[in-house]
């Protein structure tokens, strides 16, 4: 299989601008209901930030959770999103969007399951982030992509983006979710040794012939089966190109003004443009304006989501809520320097942070928040604290068992080598908690205090300090195979080891105001003809709250889907 090359001179029924999630969701519908579709990507990569996600889509009620025999309603999925997303976005009516979302998604998820290559599997036990409050479940309605083997997509292969060099194993294998198991426990299971071997010898015979392992879980199978849905249509993508500006007729949109080598080039769009540039996670001008200045320039998203879409909008006449709960999905970040001297921002999702023997402290020493909440929970909790003691930034701190057994950050588990990661000071050693204090400047007496109370607490199996544990969320990221609590145990191995957390962002929350059906809204709250928004690049339906895993990656596919089938339902 081979993209299709883009014919500049001709003109096309919809144009759509990103490749990641909702862009490539909104072109193959628009192209199965036979539309003549165009992807413009601005970097040499398909896929955007999906393809270095965790691929996980969040369809609550989703038929195939139905048919697998777990529970649930659209009437308990709106009472959990009241309970968790209900504060902000009342400008962009995002009560209503959630509605519509609610609504149509397993809809849309049906649809691509039928008529393109994305097909989705629930998980049976993968919690929403807040699981006691109302409404809420503990697995199904978060869906993953299934595994797709790379030699599907021919020489398109090596145009998808490969996921972040920290989350592959041997410079390119991609490990599924449920092997994650199998390796941590290589040496202790005669089944997850020879589970490992093959998984190993299959990535070794695909090194022969690709540049990276051809097994694509997660994201990147996500991307993959967008990418392998547009090549059977025959959707060109044209990458590597940066859109100048939509062109108007009147109040319509009916087209984009590219940069090409030979100068300026318009090309047409009868029925409208779809903006799906992901966010501007990597724009300084727009960060400055909507995200806290602590928040920095820290960003895991994709490096082309630099507000391209959000800039049109905004200069076709749409507008930004000022109002939601947070402009931005939050992780805490750490920051090192990889071998080819390339930046690397690592994301501190569910791999750390809510393991035993983690926790996580401020410059005094002292924990300031519950480290097995979400990773957008635990960056919030670092703005609070900041106000009162530094806390930006903190520091993640284990023991030499926790450290072999879970890795910390960019530091894989069961690492044989430490010294590159200590010798450019990502990886903070010391012999004593004393010298770790006096190492990462924090009041040596408050951090043995800390772990003194800590380490108490994991013996009794019970958090006094914030109820690290208590809740069905918390022991999914922690260990089952620790008791009591399977997210706490002593910090008490020497050597003592730390990385420091910094707030950053996995997308923007913050984008174009819209419709129901993705059309982007001006400042009157018309629609503006022909411009349609979905990603990152329209306002989040959640108001930059984060109830569950995949609540971005869902409304991006939903809104994508209805954005290109209230397309089809124009007249030219």
């Amino acid at each position: 299989m081979v993209i299709a090359d883009p014919d500049a001179s001709e003109s096309y029924d919809v144009i759509v601008l990103g490749a990641g999630a909702g862009g490539m969701a909104a072109a193959v519908v628009a192209a199965n209901e036979g539309l003549k579709t165009l992807v413009i990507e601005k970097t040499d990569y398909v896929g955007g930030t999906t393809a270095l996600s965790g691929g996980m889509v969040w369809v609550p009620n989703n038929t195939k959770m139905a048919a697998s025999g777990l529970a649930d309603t659209a009437e308990d999925a709106q009472t959990y999103l009241d309970a968790t997303a209900g504060q902000g976005g009342n400008s962009g009516d995002c009560a209503a969007l959630r509605r519509t979302f609610l609504a149509e998604a397993s809809g849309a998820i049906d649809y691509l399951d039928r008529n393109s290559h994305v097909h989705l599997v629930p998980l049976a036990f993968y919690p929403d982030y807040y699981p006691d409050k109302p409404g809420a479940t503990l697995g199904g309605r978060v869906m993953e992509p299934m595994a797709l083997d790379a030699r599907e997509l021919g020489e398109a292969f090596k145009l998808l983006r490969p996921p972040l060099p920290e989350f592959t194993l041997f410079g390119g294998m991609m490990v599924a979710r449920p092997d994650i198991v199998h390796f941590r426990g290589i040496f202790r299971s005669p089944a997850s040794a020879l589970k490992v071997a093959r998984l190993v010898l299959s990535y070794v015979i695909d090194r022969t012939k690709f540049h990276r392992g051809a097994n694509l879980v997660l994201g990147n199978a996500l991307a993959g089966r967008l990418l392998k849905s547009l090549l059977t249509l025959n959707v060109p993508i044209r990458r590597n190109t940066v859109t100048n500006h939509l062109v108007k007729e009147g109040d319509r949109i009916v087209g984009v003004e590219i940069a090409t080598p030979s100068g300026p080039l318009v090309i047409k769009a009868r029925r409208g443009v779809v903006l799906a540039a992901g966010g501007f996670s990597h724009d300084p001008d727009l960060r400055a304006r909507y995200l806290p200045g602590e928040a920095g320039m820290h960003s895991a998203a994709a490096v082309g989501n630099s507000g391209d879409g959000v800039k049109l909008a905004m200069a076709a006449g749409g507008s930004v809520p000022e109002d939601n709960a947070s402009n931005a999905f939050w992780a805490p970040v750490s920051r090192f320097t990889r071998a080819d001297g390339s930046a690397g921002v690592y994301p501190h999702t569910v791999t750390d942070r809510g393991k035993p023997g983690m926790l996580a402290v401020n410059h005094d020493g002292r924990r300031f928040t519950n480290e097995s909440n979400s990773y957008h929970e635990f960056v919030l909790a670092m703005f609070r604290s900041h106000n009162s003691s530094p806390t930006i930034p903190s520091h993640l701190l284990c023991d030499q068992q926790s450290l072999w057994q879970y890795g910390l950050g960019a530091v894989k588990p069961m690492a044989l080598r430490l010294a590159p990661y200590l010798r450019s000071g990502y990886l903070i050693k010391a012999s004593s908690l004393a010298e770790l204090a006096q190492k990462i400047g924090v009041d040596p007496g408050h951090l043995a205090e800390t772990v003194a109370t800590y380490n108490a607490d994991a013996l009794r199996g019970e958090d006094t300090a914030f109820g690290r544990g208590s809740n069905a969320y918390h022991k999914y990221v922690g260990d089952p195979a620790n008791q009591p609590n399977p997210c706490m145990r002593p910090v008490a191995r020497p050597p003592f080891y730390a990385v420091t957390l910094y707030p950053g962002d996995l997308g923007t929350a913050a984008g174009a105001r819209t419709g129901p059906n993705g059309e982007v809204l001006s400042q009157d709250g018309t629609a503006i003809p022909g411009l349609y928004a979905c990603g990152n690049d329209m306002n989040s339906v959640m108001a930059g709250n984060y109830p569950g895993p995949g609540i971005t990656l869902g409304p991006a596919l939903v809104f994508g889907y209805l954005a290109a089938m209230h397309l089809v339902r124009q007249q030219q």
